[in-house]
């Protein structure tokens, strides 16, 4: 195992920085607080990202309220970096506006050393059938903090690689078992088409740390470089950095989508799933959308090779889009019973049975991939998925040993705001508004003085 500093303990001052002022907005989306009534209805506030499998989850609320009748759930759905603004702020100053809120394997193990998250294990263990043992074990692990599960998996992902099989077919192009990321850029020139709207790649652009550093991290580890060293020194201009980003810069400027600076996940989901693309480097929960009939022109068309390696074994993340309780919440039992309904066995049956089998949650229990329906129509991309977050490790992800925890983030509480700057950097360069140079430039000096405080032990 690669050696990794542990977390810094309690609040780090630099992860208050802004979240107080953040916190002061929750005020425009939230008009009262939750809690019981007066004829013993209980209300809880419900924080997600508003990707289309939370989508799904609203829109069978209904089959909740049967089981819950004096449960009242009020969502504050929001695209993901504002829901990771709002959550961050809420649960890091205790405000308390949230019983429920979608996090990840980034804020879990953290949140829970600092004594912002309720232990659920108990809950887990408690209650019949939800069977906690189930989940896929590395992401249960990466949900845990000392032994204890303090956040649940609604789905779990790595990353990889959908490619347009019929048009390669056409173009008599062969994608390697493992393919590099020289072999996509001549794959994506050759596909790239953009008098008919159609790029050879999607990337993501978009500013954001879970946004476009998510997959250019993952290509900076590829090619041998990272955030910081294991002496605390940043690394962001290393010549390994250097290399990944303005490839992927090149890449997403020559043969991507247009307008990519302002372009998500949700926007590459789009534009792949309506015939747009020909190919996608991203998460492999992609799958729910771009094999659903009722929303994808691509069905059936797609292969799904491993994330595009240079340097080492594998290049895929670990992530997993969980649902926890903030330790401020007032409702907790109420709370335990959304978030177990949303995160059980039954609940990926509900999703098959009510809306398809292409929309259930991938990639948080063992079970779903038992399930005959779904492996049906999850012959393309189960085993591709479960091989990704099997593979996804540090070990063989990275050619170096790092002091912190992550693939596609840095495991510091100061990572938020440090990844959202390096990734404005990054998004000006792919706009053009700077050279990598200029842009790295920069994000080496925000990530130089993170370094300092580590160097120091101040953290």
């Amino acid at each position: 195992m690669r050696s990794q500093r542990s977390r810094p303990r309690g609040r780090s001052r630099r992860f208050g920085k802004g979240v107080a002022a953040a916190a002061a907005s929750l005020a425009l989306f939230l008009t009262g607080c939750a809690g019981d009534s007066a004829d013993g209805r209980q209300e809880i506030v419900v924080a997600i990202v508003s990707n289309p499998q939370m989508t799904d989850a609203i829109s069978l609320q209904d089959r909740f309220k049967e089981e819950h009748p004096n449960i009242d759930v009020r969502f504050v759905s929001l695209p993901e970096n504002e829901a990771r603004a709002k959550i961050t702020a809420s649960v890091a100053t205790g405000g308390g506006e949230f019983d429920v809120v979608m996090v990840s394997n980034y804020e879990t193990p953290m949140w829970a050393e600092n004594g912002w998250l309720t232990n659920l294990q108990d809950y887990a263990e408690g209650t019949q059938g939800y069977d906690p043992d189930d989940f896929i074990p590395n992401i249960r692990e990466a949900l845990s903090y000392e032994g204890d599960l303090y956040s649940v998996p609604f789905y779990g992902e790595s990353s990889f690689l959908a490619y347009r099989e019929d048009l390669f077919e056409e173009a008599g192009l062969t994608m390697p078992e493992k393919p590099t990321w020289d072999d996509i850029a001549g794959f994506a020139e050759k596909l790239h088409r953009p008098d008919d709207d159609f790029s050879g790649i999607c990337l993501r652009g978009l500013a954001g740390w879970g946004e476009v550093m998510a997959p250019l991290s993952t290509m900076m580890n590829t090619y041998g470089g990272g955030w910081f060293d294991e002496d605390w020194n940043a690394t962001l201009d290393s010549p390994e950095v250097e290399a990944a980003v303005t490839d992927y810069v090149d890449l997403v400027r020559n043969s991507g989508q247009p307008g990519a600076a302002t372009s998500g996940y949700g926007d590459c989901l789009t534009r792949y799933s309506q015939g747009n693309a020909a190919m996608w480097y991203d998460a492999t929960a992609m799958v729910s959308s771009v094999e659903d009939p009722a929303s994808s022109l691509v069905v059936g068309k797609t292969g799904y090779a491993p994330a595009p390696v240079q340097e080492t074994e594998s290049a895929g993340w670990l992530y997993s889009w969980s649902l926890a309780i903030p330790s401020t919440s007032e409702e907790k039992d109420a709370a335990w019973d959304f978030v177990s309904w949303m995160t059980n066995k039954e609940y990926i049956e509900l999703v098959g049975e009510e809306i398809s089998w292409e929309r259930v949650p991938p990639g948080s229990r063992l079970s779903t991939y038992e399930i005959p329906e779904y492996a049906e129509v999850a012959q393309a991309y189960a085993e591709p998925t479960l091989r990704a977050m099997a593979g996804a490790s540090q070990d063989t992800s990275m050619a170096a040993p790092v002091p912190y925890p992550g693939l596609q983030f840095v495991g510091i509480p100061e990572f938020q705001d440090l990844g959202t700057r390096v990734a404005q950097q990054i998004s000006a360069a792919i706009a053009g508004q700077k050279t990598v140079e200029e842009a790295l430039e920069q994000s080496q000096r925000y990530a130089q003085t993170v370094a300092e405080s580590y160097q120091s032990g101040e953290s």
